[in-house]
């Protein structure tokens, strides 16, 4: 009997501390607390609560002035607001890639290109913004090791990686309301990638955001033949992965990209037998490039946008 009454002693301290242990239940019990939760604030914007702060409310007005820029990465969210207010609903998410460049180029070579060329081509549109170069893209297998992955420093991506973040980019644009999503891509093995998810996602979204694959940005036979009269490469060339087109569209960028100075001063600064020593020069035919790109890539744009999404010429 001692036994039974102490268990039942044990078993009453125990019922109690569990009973202290329990959270207090507001009056109302559990349909109490959800009633004192706020429900979310539709005006609040910018990661912070409306309630808190004016400057996380949707509809308050910019305290600064526009910025000079149409890279997503380098506006705040009322900039980007705005700027939709302002008609700039085309976005181009352009991709390029970490890969070997011969001697002098820095493997990040087509990510170079696009800042000077994504900049160019939306400015030249006048109602679009570039989203940030996506840099990593397909360029071999791991293992067995294959294709740029051969060599030091080239990072890749598996075509389903790469397809899915497209995807997910093309998206999350869609949900804020872009009318128009344009891929571009500096380098071969981002081109059926892109064609597949413009296909599938126009299909899906049915024309309330266009989705277009722009094959013509990647036209570097026509870049040749249009700066042909500037730069005259020799007919043998260097036999290195590099050209003085992609050369030159890297310096205006940044010249250290192509180790501009190091190669003037190592007597290097030739690729097919063009000389890149004069600066002025170099930064005048930059330029050109740019500029016959930019006008190309944004007339197939426009092309794109009233198809529906298709290209101006066959994929």
């Amino acid at each position: 009997m001692k036994n039974v009454a102490f268990l039942a002693g044990v078993a009453c301290v125990l019922a109690g501390t569990m009973a202290a242990a329990q959270p207090q239940q507001p009056a109302g019990g559990a349909q109490g607390a959800q009633r004192q939760r706020p429900a979310p604030d539709p005006r609040s914007r910018g990661g912070g609560e409306c309630a808190n702060n004016p400057y996380n409310c949707l509809d308050t007005p910019n305290p600064l002035p526009k910025v000079d820029t149409v890279w997503l990465e380098e506006m705040t969210w009322m900039d980007v607001r705005d700027a939709m207010k302002d008609g700039k609903t085309t976005v181009i998410v352009s991709t390029g890639g970490i890969e070997p460049n011969g001697p002098w180029l820095a493997l990040g070579k087509h990510n170079y290109v696009l800042r000077a060329n994504c900049d160019a081509i939306a400015r030249k549109l006048g109602n679009a913004l570039c989203a940030p170069i996506i840099a990593l893209v397909p360029e071999g297998s791991i293992e067995p090791k294959t294709g740029h992955m051969v060599s030091p420093g080239t990072l890749t991506m598996r075509e389903e990686t790469f397809r899915a973040v497209l995807t997910d980019v093309a998206s999350s644009l869609h949900a804020h309301g872009f009318k128009n999503v344009i891929f571009i891509g500096d380098s071969g093995g981002n081109q059926a990638g892109q064609k597949a998810v413009a296909e599938t996602l126009n299909a899906q979204w049915n024309g309330s955001t266009v989705v277009a694959h722009i094959p013509e940005y990647y036209d570097y036979a026509s870049v040749g033949k249009a700066m042909a009269g500037r730069i005259k490469e020799s007919e043998k060339g260097d036999g290195l992965h590099d050209d003085p087109i992609i050369t030159l569209n890297m310096f205006i960028t940044d010249p250290n990209s192509v180790r501009y100075e190091q190669r003037v001063k190592a007597g290097k600064a030739t690729i097919n037998g063009v000389s890149i020593a004069d600066k002025a020069k170099n930064l005048e035919n930059a330029k050109a490039i740019v500029e016959f790109r930019a006008t190309q890539t944004a007339a197939a744009i426009q092309k794109a946008i009233a198809n529906k999404g298709k290209a101006a010429t066959a994929q």
